[in-house]
């Protein structure tokens, strides 16, 4: 088993890593909308919260040697899920491979933010 761990995408806030390798596949934990330098939230509305969010998984998958297009499955969690539609359309400029995907409305995320996402991807 690896640690992947870069500064293109946020830290972790608590007691877990980044993502981690087991063989030839990448878990990564819940990729938020927080800026890597600052960890500052990026945005105040679902469009450019999912973005940063996007942003952060692609950074991750990059420091990892692979990229969107390997992802197998993501796991989506929204803090209101009307904002189902409005986050898909950043989604699906990101996941263009259209992995298998669950999509889910919490009570709340870390920080308050309004979107999270978490994937396992090929390396």
């Amino acid at each position: 088993m690896k640690t992947i761990s870069t500064d293109k995408a946020p830290a972790a806030i608590g007691p877990y890593s980044q993502a981690k390798v087991v063989g030839n596949l990448l878990f990564a934990s819940g990729q938020c909308p927080f800026d890597p330098a600052t960890g500052a939230i990026v945005g105040e509305e679902i469009t450019a919260q999912a973005e940063r969010a996007c942003e952060n998984a692609k950074a991750l998958l990059e420091a990892a040697g692979s990229d969107l297009t390997k992802v197998v499955k993501t796991t989506c969690f929204l803090a209101d899920m009307g904002d189902f539609a409005a986050f898909n359309e950043v989604y699906a400029k990101y996941f263009t491979e259209k992995p298998a995907r669950s999509c889910v409305a919490v009570k709340q995320l870390p920080k308050s933010v309004l979107c999270e996402i978490e994937f396992i991807a090929e390396l």
